[in-house]
């Protein structure tokens, strides 16, 4: 862990630990309170025991197991995957009819001397199953140890005798059943029966097995025979198929074809029109498009090609157009449509011989395909019948071993470990109560503390001053003890650094004096103002000794009073008050007559005559020519201004001077306050040179330590101080 990590650790630690010696008599009340309610609550109950039995469940009883009725009577198991059967038979010991038995049997009573509740009764009771096994452990707590036993033994003997008496009630129930269940299902035998005999008189079925046989051969035998013609149809078909792509033409094309060649009218009509468009081809070569031959010639060629289209309608009688150059074919060519032609012919033969055998095949099928229907009925029939045969038998079976099991006894359970009597109370555990009062107590007291010091809003400490405000700490005034209050109150008093020059007081302030002056870097500090965020925080008292602590290094100061509000150095100084800084401000009097001498190089200027405004008079042009004249008079000057959340005297004041110190005060000023005054500074936009705590003590975390161990005991640390007040 890093070491600021660590740091960090330490000063939280010391945090609480300032807590809870702050809250110390809250802490202490919280702490004794709850150990001695646990002490009189533990030394004035009754000792409690605790009697124990253990039942061993059974999975099934064994006369049931020995008749072959483990499935049915007795048996210990779930309705459902999720269901425990030892949790079922708890929940049958902790019902009320068994609960009620037991509080009458022992007469059970509360401590109003009425019959004990079930509820009651049940906050006293324990039934659980052990772990891993089939134990089930009853267990009952009482202030009399001998009753606490018999209860357990008599509500595990009356459980026993229950589980008996539901399985014989089982037992009867089940014979009942069956007595009346058995006309039934041998009147079901025989409509089985009757029904299968009628279904082979209705279809005639002497033997459906020997008949499927027959079948089969025949059905393979049309098989064979549809399969050859298909092959022989194939063959047919793939040599038309050769022919056609010779031909590149199609049947019907091919056909038409073979009649067009054969025809005189279309061939006569034909050569005519070919020697037509042989004379014009030759005529275009010597005459133009427009020259009369060419034209008649065009025109007869027209002529002929309509009527060859006529004809060749007329013959073929197809919506297709036949291309001029199929319409004379070679010999070759003709042969091979001849072919094509027998082959169509063949193919067609083929075709209706296979039909034929298909039909016949279908036909044989019928029948056959009628017998697995008949079979199925057939099993069915025999199933049903079979089925009322077995039911009948296993029903009278089973009667008959009911009844031999009624006159048993039948039990899923048996004591094991009988009830004794406790020697020793379960309760109460004297020394685990006062440790757990004792823990209990310590944490009630610091949360009570830590409570306290949440809803206290009053400032703690240094650290929490630094985070609030922001601002460099300067110095730590060290608080007072009883003596210095009390030449406070004499009037003797308010100056330990005039006064007690070797107290750590004036240590204090001669750290403050230094840590001033490394404030500002680029000129020379001479004017600041002390304020504070509420009063009472030694605002005047940290002015009044800082000024003398300035003016023993020999410089020459000022002290000015502009709290017009609360007014405090006339009297820390003893002096009058007759004229003073709002004389000075209304040019009533002036600087030089009006400031009163201190000490030898200390000069004070009280506030004089309080005005009814002050900031009008404090926010003036006087104000900072008096200031000026000051500066020129004197090398340090210190302002003494009110408080920053009650008025806005010292934010004027600010307009005037270098610097201003924060004065704060732990458990005076709460942090409301201290936010307060800082978003006035920075809204203000106030040079805050840094803050400056005072009455510190160790409680406060920040200096106390030398401080509170006499660190400065050899040089008049015993020396009264005055108490620092605003």
């Amino acid at each position: 862990m890093p070491a600021n990590e660590e740091d960090n650790d330490y000063i939280d630690l010391q945090q609480y630990l300032l807590v809870i010696k702050r809250r110390w008599l809250a802490t202490t009340l919280v702490v004794g309170s709850v150990s001695s309610l646990t002490g009189l609550i533990t030394f004035s109950q009754k000792p409690v025991y605790e009697a124990q039995g253990k039942l061993l469940l059974k999975q099934e009883s064994g006369a049931s197991s020995l008749t072959g009725l483990s499935q049915k009577v007795g048996e210990l198991s779930g309705l459902t995957n999720t269901s425990n059967p030892i949790e079922t038979e708890a929940e049958v010991i902790r019902s009320n009819p068994l609960i009620e038995k037991t509080i009458n049997k022992f007469q059970l009573q509360d401590k109003q001397g009425q019959p004990l509740e079930i509820d009651a009764f049940f906050s006293n009771l324990k039934v659980k199953g052990v772990r891993g096994t089939d134990v089930m452990e009853i267990s009952y707590k009482s202030t009399d140890q001998e009753q606490a036993a018999a209860i357990v033994n008599y509500l595990m003997d009356a459980y026993l005798e229950n589980n008996i008496q539901v399985n014989r009630a089982d037992v009867t129930a089940a014979k009942q059943f069956l007595r009346k269940q058995l006309p039934q299902i041998e009147a079901r035998v025989v409509r089985a029966e009757a029904a299968l005999r009628r279904f082979k008189d209705a279809n005639q079925v002497v033997s459906l097995q020997e008949e499927a046989k027959v079948g089969v051969e025949a059905l393979k035998d049309f098989t064979e025979e549809i399969t050859k013609a298909q092959a022989q149809l194939a063959g047919t078909k793939s040599r038309s198929q050769g022919l056609q792509s010779q031909l590149q033409l199609t049947r019907q094309q091919a056909v038409s074809l073979t009649s067009l060649s054969q025809s005189p009218g279309v061939q006569q009509v034909l050569t005519e029109y070919q020697k037509v468009q042989d004379d014009l081809a030759v005529a275009k070569t010597r005459l133009t498009e427009e020259h009369p031959t060419v034209r008649n010639l065009a025109n007869k060629g027209l002529a002929l090609k309509q009527q060859l289209e006529k004809r060749v309608v007329n013959i073929v009688d197809s919506p297709e157009s036949i291309p001029e150059k199929n319409l004379q074919i070679g010999e070759l060519k003709q042969t091979i449509t001849e072919e094509l032609v027998k082959s169509e012919v063949e193919r067609l033969a083929l075709e209706q011989q296979v039909g034929v055998l298909q039909k016949t095949f279908l036909s044989y099928h019928a029948r056959m395909k009628a017998l697995p229907r008949l079979e199925q009925l057939q099993r069915a029939l025999e199933r049903k019948l079979q089925v009322a045969q077995s039911t009948y038998q296993q029903v009278l079976k089973q009667l008959q071993e009911v009844e031999v099991v009624e006159q048993q006894q039948l039990g899923n359970a048996r004591t094991i470990s009988p009830a004794l009597v406790p020697q020793k109370p379960i309760s109460p555990k004297i020394k685990l109560n006062l440790a757990l009062g004792g823990f209990l107590g310590v944490l009630l007291g610091i949360g009570t503390a830590l409570l306290l010091e949440a809803m206290d809003k009053s400032l703690k400490n240094v650290e929490e001053a630094k985070r609030l405000l922001g601002v460099p700490l300067l110095g730590s005034i060290p608080r007072v003890g009883d003596k210095g209050k009390k030449k406070l109150e004499e009037g003797h008093e308010e100056l330990p650094v005039l006064n007690s020059p070797y107290s750590p007081v004036n240590t204090a302030f001669e750290m403050l004096r230094t840590n001033l002056s490394f404030t500002v870097s680029d000129k020379e500090l001479r004017i600041i103002a002390v304020t504070s965020s509420c009063p009472n925080e030694g605002k005047s008292f940290v002015s009044a000794n800082l000024a003398v602590a300035i003016s023993q290094l020999g410089k020459r100061v000022l002290l000015i009073d502009a709290d017009m509000r609360r007014p405090r150095q006339q009297k820390i100084w003893q002096l009058t008050n007759l004229s003073g800084l709002s004389n000075v401000l209304v040019n009533q009097a002036q600087l030089s007559n009006t400031v009163q001498e201190a000490l030898v190089t200390l000069d004070v200027l009280t506030v004089g005559k309080i005005p009814p405004n002050p900031v009008t008079i404090l926010d003036s042009q006087r104000m900072g020519t008096v200031i000026e004249e000051a500066t020129n008079d004197y090398d340090f000057v210190i302002i003494d201004t009110p408080s920053l959340t009650a008025v806005a005297d010292a934010l004027v004041v600010a307009k005037f001077v270098d610097g201003m110190l924060m004065v704060v005060r732990p458990g005076e000023v709460d942090s409301g306050a201290v936010t307060t005054a800082k978003s006035v500074l920075e809204q203000a936009k106030v040079n805050v040179l840094g803050m400056v705590v005072n009455g510190v003590s160790g409680d406060h975390g920040y200096g106390g330590y030398y401080y509170s161990k006499g660190y400065y005991g050899n040089r008049e640390s015993k020396e009264g101080v005055g108490i620092q007040v605003g």
